[in-house]
């Protein structure tokens, strides 16, 4: 259950960073971070797993870049029922998307290195 917690606020964090530095990508405060952070991951488990299932040939053609447009929207689509999160454009979704990308990649090799320390 710590665990779960732990990964909800990094992921929350994770997305405040990302709108700090993408343009178009606006995160309001902590509590709305928290709220988009559930509501993405339910749109994803749900809609995404979907459209990732379906497009999974084109996903293999392009070395798994289209599933960055398919989190793209999935973020533009979430902001739609967050208040106080705001996706403007398809590209700060599409950038918002890589920014997360490299932010989770980030908190997963501190966190892996974290635990060779111990």
């Amino acid at each position: 259950m710590l665990r779960l917690l732990l990964h909800w606020i990094l992921n929350a964090v994770a997305l405040l960073v990302v709108a700090h530095f993408v343009q178009g990508f606006d995160v309001s405060n902590f509590v709305s971070a928290l709220i988009a952070v559930v509501v993405i991951g339910l749109f994803n488990a749900t809609l995404g797993l979907l459209l990732k299932i379906i497009t999974l040939p084109l996903g293999i053609l392009t070395f798994g870049i289209f599933f960055l447009v398919i989190n793209a929207v999935i973020l533009w689509f979430s902001s739609k029922f967050v208040p106080g999160f705001a996706v403007t454009t398809f590209k700060a979704a599409f950038l918002g998307a890589l920014a997360l990308a490299v932010v989770h990649l980030l908190f997963g090799l501190f966190g892996s290195a974290m635990k060779k320390r111990v």
